[in-house]
């Protein structure tokens, strides 16, 4: 988690780039999610609200804020729009279009899960763009038992790969996709993937359940179940060594949901 700057706090000069956009800024709210930024305000402006995020640019991770200006242009409808960036005065700030939703309910019977369907669906249609992007198998490449495995995880599609509901905001029945630091190159149903994990991170979703809303994604047809068994088994392995011998209230909702699925998946293998 990075440490928090407010507003206030910026550099004059930056808050001056930033008020060269928005015009006059009447209030600056500090926005609690978004954990990665040292800077996350919703600015109330004479143009308009905006999402503002940032990093230092000397920060380890400013390199996510070049990824997130670069996707940013090939997510129209999915993404909130990038109005603008700027890096002045030690500091890399991006400006987004101000989503005024709640954060996605992935709880049983909620209405946001159809939204985050349809949001997935979307994703799958757009095309992989010529920019510098993740490969899947970094993510899990030491969590797999067998290095070919890694194969199953490739392809030519963009993902996300942090379907945490926090991520996903919901407004007038329209799910967005925010925080593409993570964007990769993968196979197209991994997402999906993800997001099952997260059901059932969510609490009460039996992993039928969860697969059940993974199977309404088209791209989900293309995984097979070797390569099903072979993504639950790598991400059990990688949330059990995060979360460690005590893992805190937030990490072991992970594990225990990874572990549950990596189970389910071997169940099957075995009848």
């Amino acid at each position: 988690m990075a440490s928090r700057t407010t507003f206030e706090e910026l550099p004059p000069r930056v808050r001056a780039a930033i008020a060269f956009h928005t015009g006059r800024i009447h209030c600056a709210d500090p926005v609690s999610s978004g954990l990665n930024s040292q800077l996350a305000v919703r600015l109330r402006c004479e143009a308009g609200d905006v999402h503002v995020k940032g990093l230092r640019s000397d920060h380890d991770r400013v390199w996510t804020q070049r990824r997130e200006a670069e996707v940013n242009p090939f997510l129209k409808g999915i993404s909130p729009e990038l109005l603008w960036r700027e890096e002045v005065d030690g500091w890399d700030v991006l400006g987004f279009d101000f989503v005024s939703g709640h954060h996605a309910d992935y709880r049983p019977r909620s209405q946001d899960l159809s939204c985050v369907a349809d949001l997935l669906t979307r994703l799958g249609e757009v095309e992989l763009p010529s920019i510098e992007l993740r490969e899947a198998g970094q993510r899990l490449g030491n969590y797999v038992s067998d290095r070919s495995q890694l194969e199953l995880f490739e392809g030519e599609s963009l993902l996300h790969t942090d379907l945490n509901n926090e991520n996903v905001l919901v407004q007038d029945g329209h799910a967005y996709l925010v925080d593409w630091a993570w964007a990769t190159r993968g196979a197209p149903w991994l997402d999906a993937g993800y997001w099952v994990m997260w059901l059932l991170a969510a609490g009460k979703h039996t992993v039928e359940q969860a697969e059940g809303w993974a199977r309404r994604i088209p791209s989900w047809e293309a995984a097979t179940p070797m390569a099903l068994d072979a993504f639950a088994s790598a991400n059990a392995r990688m949330w059990r060594e995060i979360g460690g011998a005590q893992p805190d209230a937030w990490t072991s909702r992970l594990v225990r949901a990874s572990r549950d699925w990596s189970e389910y998946r071997q169940k099957l293998v075995e009848k």
